[in-house]
């Protein structure tokens, strides 16, 4: 039986459509970049956060814009700099004279999406106030503890190139990222592409004059309640506990995978499947996912690092070691 032809017993022709329309929405700016669109959506349908690193000039801040112009939900956008402060984003406590009391002025990271451009270029203070947001969606302040709204997703950018004045980001904080997505160069065919595009939008820098708002922070939370449902049977949760075990054993790597790992590429399996109108997840939509959920969670040793060893070549090469179940 074909499985793209079968018909799922959980109904997601409403999640299906959804995401069929950010796509369409997004195709008409963004040339290309497929795979870093699809990854943004299931990161969003598996309330997880995205991490896009790339070389300037590859529409990394773009995407990640119009996915948010896509939803009719609060936005925010985080400018990290050297000298960016942990209450720059979370907030701060402010008295007021009237009342005589300290007030929480929230900062921006109280928002539904939020993007935070150059997140290497803030200092360990500042990326450690990200620690409790991401995992646990929340801040406390002051001994008081505020949740944050429904849904919630970080989207952050890097650049691998320009190193001056930019951190390491923490690996505790690299952890809380569902995926890492690598950004490539256009090929011809797309650039000749981007230019049309350009010219044909003339210039318009208003996205909400070119992309609609076709799905709403309501919607959001049902699809991702959804994703929820999709079946996994227990021996692809076996084939997804063997992969990661892999990493913590193999010799070319310094640090394995943490048990978070395992959940999220159960999770963004899950969403690859309900993105493609399947109840169920097939072994394509694991492999599928394990690079982008590996290669920034694992180390390689300095040697292999020596030798020009890329962690998606150790990752290909544990895929291939373990057996796929049938």
């Amino acid at each position: 039986m074909d499985i793209n032809t079968f018909q799922p017993r959980t109904d997601f022709t409403t999640l299906h459509e959804g995401v069929e329309a950010i796509r369409a929405q997004i195709g008409q700016v963004i040339v290309g970049q497929h795979q870093m669109v699809d990854l943004l959506i299931a990161g969003l349908l598996t309330q997880g956060h995205v991490l896009i690193e790339g070389v300037p000039g590859v529409a990394k801040t773009l995407t990640a814009k119009l996915l948010a112009q896509c939803i009719d939900a609060d936005f925010s956008r985080i400018q990290f700099t050297p000298d960016l402060m942990p209450a720059d984003v979370l907030g701060t406590s402010v008295f007021n004279p009237q009342t005589r009391e300290f007030e929480y002025k929230k900062g921006p990271v109280f928002s539904n999406l939020v993007l935070i451009d150059e997140i290497n270029r803030a200092p360990a203070k500042t990326q450690s106030a990200l620690f409790e947001v991401m995992e646990e969606r929340q801040i406390t302040n002051d001994g008081t503890t505020y949740q944050l709204d429904r849904p919630f997703m970080v989207i952050a950018t890097q650049n691998p190139i320009e190193q001056e004045g930019t951190y390491r980001l923490p690996e505790a904080q690299l952890d809380r990222f569902l995926f890492k997505v690598e950004v490539k160069y256009p090929d011809l065919k797309e650039e000749v592409a981007v230019l049309q595009s350009v010219q044909r939008l003339n210039g318009a820098t208003d996205l909400s004059k070119v992309v609609a708002k076709v799905v709403t922070a309501t919607q959001v939370i049902e699809f991702q309640n959804l994703v929820r449902q999709v079946r996994i049977e227990e021996k692809l949760l076996h084939y997804i506990a063997s992969i990661i075990q892999e990493t913590r054993m193999n010799a070319s790597l310094y640090l394995g995978a943490s048990p978070r790992a395992s959940i999220a590429v159960m999770n963004c399996a899950k969403a690859m499947a309900a993105m493609r109108n399947r109840d169920f997840v097939v072994p394509d939509d694991i492999v599928e996912m394990i690079p982008h959920v590996l290669r920034h969670r694992i180390m390689l040793t300095p040697e292999k690092e020596m030798e020009g060893i890329r962690t998606d070549d150790v990752i290909a090469q544990i895929i291939k070691m373990v057996e796929v179940p049938r």
